[in-house]
């Protein structure tokens, strides 16, 4: 696949799940509970009661609704806190993390070179990657204080026991389409992490260096001589050359055949 259609998807992915994300924030029903007959009233059959991060509601079977906004920001459950911090931090990671990887992809003509411009994206992936944590972290621990109530043996009164409702759901999938966006940007850019490699040939008793490293060591700096096993001066004849003697023509010997012959 190639290295643009990679990222448009990854930018795709990562901006939808981020829009769940937001959208999970401002919607109702973060958990419901369903209570029937209350009363024995012959016209309130059902009655919910449901919360989000905000407010707290009841309606009743005639969609009347009543709410009771949360306090002002000290006063509110932790654990509401909690979650509103963790979904905020990873909003706004994301938000930075959309502008870098804009910048950053290969098929936009801003954010200068293209080394620069995969080293953005790779900033943009692990910022991605980060807001995605705290999302299903704050995801994570709204379940738990549900479930914690819904499974309790033995509880309270006046408490309720919740489900879990949609955003919850819609949050959790945005998120993970957060973390798929960062794996396919540190797909396309994972070579930013890794050194060029030195590649050195060995032919009997000389060596030989990748073109792009010659003149250079990994340990001096530069490739001096080597005495180890002798000189190589290109194509000139070596003294110590075994090359038979019988083989070698002279003028002399030439003259000498041809005057037998």
């Amino acid at each position: 696949m190639p290295k643009r259609l990679i990222q448009v998807s990854g930018f795709l992915i990562s901006t939808l799940g981020w829009l769940f994300v937001l959208c999970s924030m401002a919607m109702d029903f973060w958990r419901i509970s369903q209570l029937g007959g209350q009363g024995g009233s012959f016209i309130i059959k059902v009655a919910w009661y449901w919360s989000n991060l905000w407010k707290d509601c009841f309606t009743d079977s005639t969609a009347v609704t009543n709410c009771r906004d949360f306090p002002v920001l000290w006063s509110v459950t932790s654990y509401v806190q909690g979650v509103r911090g963790l979904l905020m931090c990873g909003l706004t990671l994301g938000f930075l993390a959309a502008i870098l990887s804009f910048l950053g992809m290969e098929c936009t003509y801003l954010g200068g070179e293209q080394q620069k411009k995969d080293k953005m994206l790779f900033a943009g992936a692990v910022f991605h990657f980060a807001g995605g944590i705290s999302d299903i972290a704050a995801y994570c621990l709204y379940i738990n204080r549900v479930a914690r109530n819904a499974f309790a043996p033995n509880l309270a009164p006046g408490l309720l026991r919740y489900d879990l409702g949609p955003p919850i759901f819609l949050g959790l999938v945005g998120s993970f389409f957060i973390l798929i966006g960062a794996l396919f940007y540190a797909v396309t850019v994972f070579r930013v992490l890794l050194p060029k490699s030195r590649v050195i040939y060995a032919y009997g008793g000389g060596t030989y260096a990748d073109p792009r490293y010659r003149g250079r060591s990994m340990y001096t700096g530069y490739y001096g001589p080597s005495r180890r096993y002798g000189t190589y001066y290109g194509s000139r004849r070596s003294n110590s050359s075994k090359i038979s003697k019988i083989s070698a023509t002279t003028p002399e010997r030439l003259s000498l055949r041809d005057a037998f012959v």
